[in-house]
């Protein structure tokens, strides 16, 4: 299949969508395809990153929202990501025994749980943001001046109704840096 996608680009240059789904009624399982390959090379090149520290894309998800959400809540961060208390408890786990992020009382309840990054979590954080930013610079340069609005918008568009609300507050809260708060 690689042969037969890779033929097509080649055929018009490389850098342009494919065709539009000829058939309206049938699924745009070209957009569907699209995504699985983006996401897939979105994550490869910070996936090759984290193996060196034994860590995998749930522990890179973990890291992302406490470095941009400092003193986010674990219960918090258990919503954004949709996984269980036991995936998290490992992640966190890892995460805090190696030095990337620690767990604080909240100053008011302490039974809550607020997660930072370390200034090696942070560092971490922004390397893995750094790789994946020239990959989307490198397609939004390929795609015009417009695509990332026009990305933004779409991508949007995709998150459940019943989440946007959240997930508008949660990119437009987050902060570009983290570290200790």
């Amino acid at each position: 299949m690689a042969d037969v996608i890779a033929g097509r680009a080649a055929s018009r240059g490389g850098s342009e969508a494919p065709p539009i789904q000829p058939d309206p009624d049938a699924p745009p399982y070209d957009l569907m395809e699209l995504l699985f390959f983006a996401y897939r090379d979105f994550v490869r090149d910070v996936d090759e990153e984290l193996a060196g520290f034994g860590f995998g894309r749930a522990h890179h998800r973990v890291l992302h929202f406490v470095d941009r959400n400092p003193g986010l809540r674990v219960a918090d961060l258990l919503d954004i990501l949709k996984i269980t208390k036991q995936s998290l408890g490992r992640v966190l786990r890892e995460l805090v025994d190696q030095g990337f992020v620690v767990q604080r009382e909240g100053a008011s309840d302490r039974r809550q749980r607020l997660l930072f990054v370390t200034e090696r979590g942070d560092a971490l954080a922004l390397r893995l943001a750094h790789i994946q930013s020239e990959r989307i610079g490198r397609a939004i340069e390929l795609s015009g001046p417009e695509a990332g609005d026009a990305a933004r918008r779409f991508l949007f568009a995709m998150v459940d109704p019943s989440e946007r609300e959240q997930v508008r507050q949660l990119v437009a809260l987050g902060r570009p840096r983290g570290g200790l708060g």
